[in-house]
């Protein structure tokens, strides 16, 4: 798909982006010895970049979270974290995707936090398109777009043809 799309974000761009929101967050989370920086699918990939980059600057501890589910069925038993959310109780949870586009997956993946008494749950997006139809937002945005409905980004953060596309 990738050759056809428009590139307008390269790796060497993606991963400055990542470094700054990587610094941003820690300004605003200085204090904390520890965070979790959760993946959802789609933003999984950005999440490991980020939180290799955050244990590079950061004198706390980053941990890794993975969340699955399936994009089709959201019910709450379909969504799964790689750890107990109680785990999380008082600390601060960064939830990671590629792109925003309706906010709809972020709102989704929060349902396994949202009685263990987090203390602040923030989110990165790389892009954000800006068609906000659930009530989230980008707390770290690395690049904003305005789309039309119809047209679709790419991700991709492999090697070869890393970059952001846009078809």
């Amino acid at each position: 798909m990738t050759q056809e799309g428009n590139k307008i974000l390269t790796r060497k761009q993606i991963l400055q982006k990542i470094s700054r929101i990587s610094y941003e967050i820690y300004e605003n989370n200085y204090k904390e010895k520890e965070i979790f920086v959760a993946g959802i699918p789609s933003g999984y990939e950005l999440a490991k970049l980020l939180v290799r980059e955050l244990r590079k600057i950061t004198p706390f501890k980053v941990t890794l979270l993975k969340i699955e589910f399936d994009n089709k069925n959201f019910s709450a038993g379909s969504i799964k974290v790689n750890c107990e959310p109680k785990q999380l109780k008082g600390k601060v949870l960064i939830l990671v995707d590629d792109v925003l586009h309706t906010g709809k997956t972020f709102l989704h993946s929060l349902r396994p936090f949202l009685d263990v008494g987090i203390k602040k749950i923030e989110t990165v997006v790389l892009v954000n398109r800006s068609h906000k139809m659930f009530p989230i937002s980008a707390d770290y945005t690395g690049y904003e777009l305005a789309t039309t409905l119809t047209d679709h980004i790419e991700v991709v953060l492999g090697r070869g043809k890393a970059g952001v596309y846009l078809y």
